[in-house]
Protein backbone atom coordinates (compact mmCIF):
# COMPACT_ATOMS: atom_id res chain seq x y z
CA UNK A 1 0.00 0.00 0.00
CA UNK A 2 0.90 3.89 -0.34
CA UNK A 3 1.35 6.20 2.19
CA UNK A 4 1.60 10.30 1.51
CA UNK A 5 5.04 11.70 0.13
CA UNK A 6 7.57 12.77 3.07
CA UNK A 7 6.87 15.99 5.13
CA UNK A 8 10.72 17.67 4.04
CA UNK A 9 7.65 17.60 0.37
CA UNK A 10 4.61 20.42 0.08
CA UNK A 11 1.67 18.01 -0.22
CA UNK A 12 -0.14 19.52 -3.10
CA UNK A 13 -3.35 18.17 -4.43
CA UNK A 14 -4.42 18.29 -7.84
CA UNK A 15 -8.33 18.53 -8.40
CA UNK A 16 -10.65 17.80 -11.44
CA UNK A 17 -14.37 18.77 -11.23
CA UNK A 18 -16.69 16.81 -13.05
CA UNK A 19 -20.17 17.80 -15.15
CA UNK A 20 -22.12 16.68 -12.32
CA UNK A 21 -20.07 19.11 -9.90
CA UNK A 22 -18.17 16.50 -8.20
CA UNK A 23 -14.33 17.36 -7.74
CA UNK A 24 -11.21 15.00 -7.57
CA UNK A 25 -8.59 15.24 -5.94
CA UNK A 26 -4.85 13.28 -6.70
CA UNK A 27 -2.44 13.52 -3.60
CA UNK A 28 1.28 12.55 -4.15
CA UNK A 29 2.41 8.83 -2.42
CA UNK A 30 5.42 7.29 -1.14
CA UNK A 31 5.64 3.42 -0.18
CA UNK A 32 4.49 2.71 3.09
CA UNK A 33 1.57 0.76 4.89
CA UNK A 34 -1.18 2.68 6.17
CA UNK A 35 -4.24 3.93 5.26
CA UNK A 36 -5.32 7.54 3.99
CA UNK A 37 -7.37 10.35 4.25
CA UNK A 38 -8.66 13.36 3.05
CA UNK A 39 -10.20 15.43 5.78
CA UNK A 40 -12.25 18.63 4.89
CA UNK A 41 -12.86 20.69 7.77
CA UNK A 42 -15.48 24.18 7.63
CA UNK A 43 -14.08 27.22 9.00
CA UNK A 44 -15.30 28.65 11.83
CA UNK A 45 -17.35 25.30 12.55
CA UNK A 46 -17.19 21.85 13.54
CA UNK A 47 -17.68 19.95 10.86
CA UNK A 48 -15.40 17.54 9.86
CA UNK A 49 -15.94 15.39 6.34
CA UNK A 50 -13.96 12.37 5.89
CA UNK A 51 -12.65 11.22 2.23
CA UNK A 52 -10.80 8.30 1.74
CA UNK A 53 -7.89 8.40 -0.23
CA UNK A 54 -7.20 4.99 -2.40
CA UNK A 55 -4.16 4.15 -4.57
CA UNK A 56 -4.92 5.86 -8.29
CA UNK A 57 -2.27 5.66 -11.05
CA UNK A 58 1.34 7.05 -11.13
CA UNK A 59 2.22 6.38 -7.50
CA UNK A 60 -0.75 8.85 -6.30
CA UNK A 61 -3.71 8.66 -3.83
CA UNK A 62 -7.17 10.03 -4.48
CA UNK A 63 -9.71 10.97 -2.73
CA UNK A 64 -13.51 11.58 -4.65
CA UNK A 65 -16.25 14.26 -3.38
CA UNK A 66 -19.18 13.57 -5.72
CA UNK A 67 -22.14 16.22 -5.44
CA UNK A 68 -24.01 13.86 -3.81
CA UNK A 69 -22.01 14.03 -0.76
CA UNK A 70 -23.39 16.87 1.61
CA UNK A 71 -21.68 20.02 2.15
CA UNK A 72 -23.09 22.67 4.03
CA UNK A 73 -22.19 26.30 2.71
CA UNK A 74 -19.10 27.90 3.96
CA UNK A 75 -15.44 27.42 3.03
CA UNK A 76 -13.44 23.90 3.91
CA UNK A 77 -10.11 23.89 4.41
CA UNK A 78 -8.13 20.46 3.17
CA UNK A 79 -6.11 17.98 4.92
CA UNK A 80 -4.30 14.56 4.48
CA UNK A 81 -3.75 12.12 7.36
CA UNK A 82 -2.52 8.78 7.37
CA UNK A 83 -3.73 6.57 10.41
CA UNK A 84 -4.05 8.17 13.40
CA UNK A 85 -1.21 10.50 12.69
CA UNK A 86 -1.74 14.65 12.60
CA UNK A 87 -3.34 15.83 9.42
CA UNK A 88 -1.23 17.71 7.69
CA UNK A 89 -2.09 21.15 5.20
CA UNK A 90 -3.05 20.47 1.37
CA UNK A 91 -2.02 23.12 -1.01
CA UNK A 92 -3.96 23.68 -3.82
CA UNK A 93 -1.85 21.68 -7.45
CA UNK A 94 -2.85 21.59 -10.68
CA UNK A 95 -6.68 22.11 -11.35
CA UNK A 96 -9.46 21.24 -14.26
CA UNK A 97 -12.17 23.18 -13.73
CA UNK A 98 -13.96 23.76 -16.84
CA UNK A 99 -16.39 22.08 -16.25
CA UNK A 100 -17.96 24.48 -13.69
CA UNK A 101 -18.19 26.68 -15.75
CA UNK A 102 -20.56 24.75 -18.24
CA UNK A 103 -22.80 23.03 -16.17
CA UNK A 104 -26.11 23.66 -15.82
CA UNK A 105 -27.81 22.21 -12.71
CA UNK A 106 -31.50 20.51 -12.50
CA UNK A 107 -32.68 22.04 -9.44
CA UNK A 108 -34.84 19.04 -9.22
CA UNK A 109 -34.00 18.74 -5.77
CA UNK A 110 -35.36 22.38 -5.00
CA UNK A 111 -31.15 23.66 -4.39
CA UNK A 112 -28.37 24.20 -6.30
CA UNK A 113 -24.80 23.02 -4.55
CA UNK A 114 -22.01 24.57 -5.84
CA UNK A 115 -18.31 23.46 -5.00
CA UNK A 116 -15.15 25.67 -5.97
CA UNK A 117 -11.47 24.77 -4.70
CA UNK A 118 -8.82 27.68 -4.71
CA UNK A 119 -5.78 28.42 -3.22
CA UNK A 120 -5.57 30.42 0.37
CA UNK A 121 -3.96 33.43 0.22
CA UNK A 122 -4.79 36.97 1.43
CA UNK A 123 -7.77 35.98 3.59
CA UNK A 124 -4.68 33.72 5.09
CA UNK A 125 -2.77 37.01 6.21
CA UNK A 126 -6.24 38.89 7.41
CA UNK A 127 -6.74 36.08 9.73
CA UNK A 128 -3.31 36.74 11.40
CA UNK A 129 -2.50 32.75 10.55
CA UNK A 130 1.16 31.98 9.24
CA UNK A 131 2.74 32.39 6.29
CA UNK A 132 2.23 28.33 6.30
CA UNK A 133 -1.50 28.33 5.83
CA UNK A 134 -1.07 30.89 2.19
CA UNK A 135 -1.52 28.44 -0.98
CA UNK A 136 -3.71 26.16 1.57
CA UNK A 137 -6.07 24.06 -0.59
CA UNK A 138 -10.24 25.39 0.36
CA UNK A 139 -13.09 24.32 -1.41
CA UNK A 140 -16.09 26.96 -1.29
CA UNK A 141 -19.14 25.31 -0.88
CA UNK A 142 -22.94 26.95 -1.71
CA UNK A 143 -26.20 25.43 -1.22
CA UNK A 144 -28.95 27.72 -2.09
CA UNK A 145 -32.84 26.87 -1.73
CA UNK A 146 -34.30 28.44 -4.53
CA UNK A 147 -31.37 29.96 -6.51
CA UNK A 148 -30.88 32.94 -8.79
CA UNK A 149 -27.87 32.84 -10.56
CA UNK A 150 -27.07 35.88 -12.57
CA UNK A 151 -25.65 36.12 -16.22
CA UNK A 152 -23.11 38.77 -17.25
CA UNK A 153 -24.99 41.98 -15.93
CA UNK A 154 -25.41 44.60 -19.30
CA UNK A 155 -24.42 47.84 -18.29
CA UNK A 156 -26.65 50.55 -19.94
CA UNK A 157 -26.90 54.30 -20.22
CA UNK A 158 -27.50 54.71 -16.31
CA UNK A 159 -28.77 51.58 -15.84
CA UNK A 160 -27.83 47.94 -15.14
CA UNK A 161 -29.94 45.32 -16.55
CA UNK A 162 -29.43 41.33 -14.63
CA UNK A 163 -30.35 38.40 -16.15
CA UNK A 164 -30.20 35.09 -15.05
CA UNK A 165 -31.86 31.77 -14.35
CA UNK A 166 -33.89 30.75 -11.37
CA UNK A 167 -33.98 27.25 -10.04
CA UNK A 168 -35.76 25.00 -7.43
CA UNK A 169 -38.52 27.10 -7.86
CA UNK A 170 -40.93 28.69 -10.54
CA UNK A 171 -41.88 32.25 -11.34
CA UNK A 172 -45.03 33.66 -10.70
CA UNK A 173 -47.26 36.32 -12.27
CA UNK A 174 -46.36 38.49 -9.05
CA UNK A 175 -42.46 37.89 -9.25
CA UNK A 176 -40.43 40.85 -8.62
CA UNK A 177 -36.45 42.06 -7.67
CA UNK A 178 -36.05 44.21 -4.34
CA UNK A 179 -32.88 46.69 -4.19
CA UNK A 180 -31.95 46.94 -1.06
CA UNK A 181 -29.39 49.02 1.15
CA UNK A 182 -26.85 47.38 2.80
CA UNK A 183 -26.30 50.00 5.66
CA UNK A 184 -28.49 52.24 5.38
CA UNK A 185 -32.18 53.23 6.21
CA UNK A 186 -33.07 53.54 2.86
CA UNK A 187 -36.78 52.44 1.86
CA UNK A 188 -36.37 49.15 -0.44
CA UNK A 189 -36.75 49.77 -4.36
CA UNK A 190 -38.47 47.06 -6.53
CA UNK A 191 -38.02 46.57 -9.90
CA UNK A 192 -40.34 44.80 -12.77
CA UNK A 193 -38.85 41.09 -13.10
CA UNK A 194 -39.39 40.42 -17.10
CA UNK A 195 -39.90 36.14 -16.55
CA UNK A 196 -39.43 33.11 -19.14
CA UNK A 197 -39.61 29.61 -18.56
CA UNK A 198 -36.93 30.05 -16.03
CA UNK A 199 -35.16 32.88 -16.84
CA UNK A 200 -35.67 36.27 -15.82
CA UNK A 201 -34.21 40.04 -16.26
CA UNK A 202 -35.03 42.88 -14.44
CA UNK A 203 -33.11 46.64 -14.32
CA UNK A 204 -31.55 48.97 -11.81
CA UNK A 205 -31.95 52.47 -12.30
CA UNK A 206 -28.75 54.23 -10.70
CA UNK A 207 -30.51 57.54 -10.66
CA UNK A 208 -33.09 56.28 -7.88
CA UNK A 209 -29.73 55.31 -5.44
CA UNK A 210 -28.77 57.30 -3.04
CA UNK A 211 -24.62 56.38 -2.19
CA UNK A 212 -23.90 53.09 -0.52
CA UNK A 213 -24.07 49.44 -1.40
CA UNK A 214 -27.31 47.72 -2.47
CA UNK A 215 -27.60 44.14 -2.85
CA UNK A 216 -29.97 42.47 -5.08
CA UNK A 217 -32.77 39.75 -3.82
CA UNK A 218 -35.41 38.04 -6.68
CA UNK A 219 -38.89 37.55 -5.03
CA UNK A 220 -39.99 34.61 -7.49
CA UNK A 221 -44.14 34.56 -5.89
CA UNK A 222 -44.00 37.89 -4.75
CA UNK A 223 -44.51 39.05 -1.24
CA UNK A 224 -45.65 35.71 -0.23
CA UNK A 225 -43.12 33.61 -1.37
CA UNK A 226 -38.79 33.16 -0.14
CA UNK A 227 -36.70 36.71 -1.04
CA UNK A 228 -33.82 34.80 -2.95
CA UNK A 229 -30.54 36.27 -3.07
CA UNK A 230 -29.16 36.77 -6.78
CA UNK A 231 -25.27 35.31 -6.83
CA UNK A 232 -23.08 34.17 -10.04
CA UNK A 233 -22.28 30.60 -8.66
CA UNK A 234 -22.18 28.73 -11.28
CA UNK A 235 -18.38 28.49 -13.22
CA UNK A 236 -15.03 28.29 -11.46
CA UNK A 237 -14.30 32.09 -9.89
CA UNK A 238 -14.40 30.93 -6.26
CA UNK A 239 -14.01 34.86 -4.88
CA UNK A 240 -15.44 37.66 -7.08
CA UNK A 241 -14.88 40.23 -4.94
CA UNK A 242 -11.63 41.20 -6.29
CA UNK A 243 -12.93 41.77 -10.01
CA UNK A 244 -13.06 45.17 -11.45
CA UNK A 245 -16.45 45.92 -12.92
CA UNK A 246 -17.06 49.07 -15.25
CA UNK A 247 -18.95 51.69 -13.67
CA UNK A 248 -20.73 54.78 -15.33
CA UNK A 249 -21.31 58.07 -14.13
CA UNK A 250 -24.85 59.53 -13.66
CA UNK A 251 -26.83 62.55 -12.28
CA UNK A 252 -28.90 62.18 -9.94
CA UNK A 253 -31.05 64.14 -7.76
CA UNK A 254 -28.58 63.40 -4.65
CA UNK A 255 -25.82 65.12 -7.61
CA UNK A 256 -23.31 63.34 -9.86
CA UNK A 257 -22.67 59.59 -8.41
CA UNK A 258 -20.43 56.66 -10.02
CA UNK A 259 -22.52 52.87 -9.84
CA UNK A 260 -21.63 49.60 -11.03
CA UNK A 261 -22.30 46.24 -10.13
CA UNK A 262 -20.02 44.77 -7.83
CA UNK A 263 -19.59 41.22 -5.72
CA UNK A 264 -19.29 40.01 -2.42
CA UNK A 265 -17.02 37.60 -1.20
CA UNK A 266 -19.97 35.15 -1.61
CA UNK A 267 -20.18 35.88 -4.91
CA UNK A 268 -23.65 37.40 -4.34
CA UNK A 269 -24.09 40.45 -6.99
CA UNK A 270 -24.54 43.88 -5.67
CA UNK A 271 -24.32 47.32 -7.09
CA UNK A 272 -22.28 50.30 -5.66
CA UNK A 273 -23.08 53.59 -5.85
CA UNK A 274 -20.35 56.30 -4.88
CA UNK A 275 -19.95 60.11 -5.05
CA UNK A 276 -18.12 61.32 -8.57
CA UNK A 277 -14.96 62.08 -8.54
CA UNK A 278 -14.81 65.44 -8.22
CA UNK A 279 -18.22 66.37 -6.81
CA UNK A 280 -18.49 68.42 -3.69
Amino acid sequence: MRTLAPRSTPLRADCVADSAGGLTFDVPAAGGAAGAFMLLRLRGGHEEVCLPLAPAADGRLRAALPSSVALAEGRWDAYARVGAGEPRRLRLGATDLRSLAARTPSGFRGQVAVRIPYARTADAARAGEPPSCEGGLVVRSWVRAPHAEADEPLAGPGVLTVPGRVYGTGLGPRAHAEIRGRHASAPVRRAEVLAGRAGFRFTVVYAALEPGVWDLWLRPAGEAGPAVRVARLLDDVADKASLVRPRVRVDTPHGPLEAGPCYTRDNDLSVSVTAAAGSS
